[in-house]
């Protein structure tokens, strides 16, 4: 493992050393590893076309497996995002910051290259603090779970060194993952469907939809 520094997060001097490295090796367009409310991410600049590229190298992936992108406000979501039904910003306002992830038609006018997104975005807010910490600073950032395809998703700050550790810069160590359970993605560009079953239950996203009409199916 070369060059990585692994920063501990135990108090608030060095949060805020490991979120300002963080913040910083993004902007040189480094990919770094930070932890999240479900599992350890690594994260890359969006709006870096080889950063993103970077990022999907490292994961074994394809252009076809665009990553999600994380915001740190709820306001950032119009500005990412189209079209974006009533009852998606139920969810919104009911489950973020949280591990709900939403599919939504994305803003023409961005300057980004996720990958083949078919004019899409996969959009979440975190709850976190040192994952909006390092967010509030960066601004959208791209997303993926800290781990090689098809290998399982890192829990702790080690097993993400141990996989990512030769092309990640910076790790921000926050400790064991407190979710340990992936987002559940949402479908929000048509009639609402749940591409993948995570940390929120059918049951969940149905009890705040339901009072709008709405009925998610489940495809996950």
């Amino acid at each position: 493992m070369s060059g990585v520094d692994r920063l501990p997060t135990s108090n608030d001097e060095e949060m805020e050393t490991a979120v300002g490295a963080a913040a910083a090796a993004v902007r040189r367009g480094e990919l770094v590893v930070i932890p999240t409310d479900t599992v350890y991410g690594i994260a890359a600049d969006a709006f870096s076309h080889d950063a993103v590229r970077a990022l999907l190298d490292a994961k074994g992936r394809g252009r076809e497996m665009p990553p999600p992108v994380l915001v740190s406000a709820v306001t950032t979501l119009d500005a990412l995002a189209v079209d974006i039904p009533q009852w998606a910003r139920s969810l919104v306002e009911e489950f973020w910051p949280g591990p709900l992830t939403l599919v939504l038609h994305q803003q023409t006018s961005l300057m980004w290259d996720l990958g083949d997104t078919r004019g899409t975005v996969a959009v979440r807010m975190p709850d976190d603090p040192l994952a909006l910490a390092v967010l509030e600073r960066t601004g959208p950032l791209a997303v993926s779970s800290a781990n090689r395809t098809g290998r399982p998703a890192a829990l702790d700050a080690g097993a993400a060194e141990q996989m990512l550790g030769d092309v990640v810069t910076v790790v921000v160590d926050g400790g064991p993952s407190r979710g340990g359970e992936a987002s559940t993605i949402v479908d929000a560009t048509g009639e609402g469907r749940v591409l993948r079953r995570g940390a929120l239950s059918m049951e969940q996203l149905n009890a705040v939809v339901a009072p709008l009409g709405m009925s998610l199916t489940d495809e996950g």
